[in-house]
């Protein structure tokens, strides 16, 4: 059975670290990262330990 990180909620089905059945990330840790040379919302943040199925 696959292992869920509860510390971590996650809703990107398309990811490859996302638990199967629940709205958790796998990883132990991720790497959170920004697209944005100023952020300044959330919609800034990226997760740079996504990666597609």
């Amino acid at each position: 059975m696959e292992r869920c990180n509860e510390c971590i909620k996650c809703t990107v089905e398309q990811c490859r670290h996302h638990h199967n059945t629940k709205n958790y990330c796998t990883l132990e840790s991720i790497q959170v990262g920004t697209h944005e040379m100023n952020p300044t919302k959330d919609q800034c943040t990226d997760c740079m330990s996504f990666a597609v199925k």
